[in-house]
């Protein structure tokens, strides 16, 4: 997408702070963190929610999840715990329409969220 702007961090047109990165994924720092950890966690493919994954897809979200452990590890936030949310559409705040993880950790995160 040439408007996306996860698109345009993944091919550098616009900087990041990135914590991540391989062939699939590239994780960086949320720019307003609800938590002293905040990273944003997204595909390099671009798809736009939870709602447009398709078969095909599957491993590239597996692989986050798996790249989400290792930030962890990376962050010293596994031992205390930490929490992934990915919100899916307008109302359920999604603001970037590129699916994407957030990582929230480094202090005790409450339910509901606040």
């Amino acid at each position: 997408m040439e408007d996306c702007i996860f698109c345009k961090i993944v091919k550098g047109e616009i900087p990041s702070k990135k914590v991540y990165e391989d062939d699939k994924v590239l994780s960086f720092e949320d720019i307003n963190p609800a938590a002293p950890t905040h990273i944003l966690v997204i595909p390099k493919k671009h798809i736009e929610s939870l709602n447009e994954i398709t078969d095909e897809d599957s491993e590239i979200i597996a692989h986050i999840f798996k790249v989400c452990k290792e930030i962890a590890k990376k962050l010293n936030i596994q031992e205390g715990g930490y929490r992934i949310v990915m919100n899916c559409g307008k109302d359920g705040g999604q603001e970037v329409p590129h699916i994407h993880f957030h990582m929230l950790g480094g202090r005790n995160l409450t339910w509901p969220p606040g």
